[in-house]
């Protein structure tokens, strides 16, 4: 299996479980609260790691308690953090409500995840090559990602963009990703609703593929050669938390073992669909075995 290597965010989770999501303006009480670690990057590294991938993180965290926690909680994954650097600022927090149906609102700040340099994100990438598989995601400066992305199109290797934190993104990011947004991320991009329409406006930009999760209505794939769906596993949601950082994760690891598009599509798909019945963004995240077990 070849490495996955991952530029983005390190966070700390905390989460309120609320009968229901505040509407604007209004206040909710909470029946429960929790800390997890978190952070859409180090996510899909453990997600990635448990599907049995070598996983280098890219990344930063504060001097604080949280850093420290953070950077011990992805060691004991086996995720790879000597690239992971300390920053004066503090390590970014992610501030998350969930309602009794397992839906989420999500409120980040950056902290030290902000400070993460054109640099810094190429220096693992640079050790990288053909086989091996980068996965970027926004929580962390634009101008990091870009040149992590052009760093690994020089070494040969495939690139997976989660488009979340979704915003306008240059043409020279897209060339040649396979891109994994939500629905409401490809509708942004794409300014449509339509999602034939949004991945084929994607696809127009130089995308190679558009790879939508779609929560309980599973996955679909656009390729130039033709468009997949994947039913979601019928699971009782918990937390929908790391679902999206989970698919990531998995699907590069699989697309790291030579995997082709549709058949790791499935497979991150499943795992998934397995990550929402635990509460926070990693307990659920399976490992390699439940995977197959959920395919099979």
């Amino acid at each position: 299996m070849g490495r996955v290597v991952v530029v983005g965010s390190i966070n700390a989770d905390l989460v309120a479980t609320v009968p229901r999501l505040p509407e604007r303006g209004e206040t909710v009480l909470a029946t429960s609260f929790a800390r997890y670690h978190g952070g859409k990057g180090a996510n899909a590294a453990v997600a990635a790691a448990r599907a049995g991938a070598q996983v280098t993180m890219i990344g930063a965290v504060g001097t604080d308690a949280d850093g420290d926690a953070q950077l011990r909680s992805l060691v004991a994954e086996e995720v790879a953090t000597g690239s992971v650097w300390r920053a004066s600022e503090p390590t970014g927090v992610a501030l998350i409500a969930v309602d009794a149906d397992g839906a989420n609102q999500i409120v980040v700040a950056p902290g030290a995840n902000g400070r993460i340099t054109p640099d810094q994100a190429t220096e693992a990438v640079a050790a990288a090559g053909p086989g091996d598989v980068l996965l970027v995601s926004l929580e962390v400066p634009l101008d990091a990602v870009v040149a992590a992305a052009d760093a690994a199109r020089r070494n040969g290797m495939l690139v997976v963009l989660d488009p979340a934190p979704v915003r306008d993104l240059p043409d020279d990011l897209l060339a040649g990703v396979i891109c994994t947004p939500n629905r409401g991320e490809l509708s942004r991009l794409a300014s449509t609703h339509d999602l034939e329409a949004a991945a084929s406006r994607l696809l127009g930009r130089g995308v190679s593929a558009v790879v939508v999760t779609l929560g309980d209505q599973g996955a679909a794939v656009w390729e130039p050669s033709g468009q997949a769906a994947f039913d979601a596993l019928t699971t009782e949601a918990i937390d929908t938390t790391g679902a999206g950082d989970c698919f990531s994760g998995v699907l590069a690891a699989a697309l790291a073992d030579g995997v082709p598009l549709r058949s790791a599509v499935a497979r991150a798909n499943a795992a998934a669909g397995l990550s929402v019945a635990a509460a926070g963004a990693r307990a659920g995240m399976p490992g390699a075995d439940a995977i197959e077990r959920a395919l099979a």
